[in-house]
């Protein structure tokens, strides 16, 4: 079996990006939000090496360059290596339930094709 690298912090924050991404022309003021996710979870997570998820990415680009959210919940997590990873509220439980259902599909086919060769 593979080892897992194991977390050592998991954390939910609430991240604020109104104050930041005023602070910039119109147009650019979903850029700036991303880059204050990635400034406050170096700052709380006291890490370098932040790596952000495409939740978090489309949740934040989702009505455009100009109007951004003004806060953003995530779920963090810090391996022993010093790796943040950073996933939009809710979306890990998502992940399961999809990977459950193709599990529970994949069975359902084989049941389906097992009664089609003995007919």
């Amino acid at each position: 079996m593979a080892n897992k690298e194991e977390a050592i912090a998991e954390r939910t924050y609430t991240i604020p990006l109104r104050k930041e991404f005023l602070k910039v022309p119109k147009w650019r003021r979903t850029e700036k939000a991303l880059v204050a996710v990635r400034e406050f979870l170096q700052k709380h997570m006291k890490s370098e090496d932040v790596k952000i998820g495409p939740s978090i990415n489309e949740y934040v680009w989702k009505h455009g360059i100009r109007n951004p959210p003004s806060r953003v919940k995530v779920n963090t997590s810090k391996d022993d290596k010093g790796v943040v990873k950073a996933e939009l509220f809710g979306e890990k439980n998502k992940e399961e339930k999809l990977a459950k259902n193709n599990k529970a599909d994949k069975k359902a086919a084989k049941k389906i094709k097992d009664a089609k060769v003995k007919a």
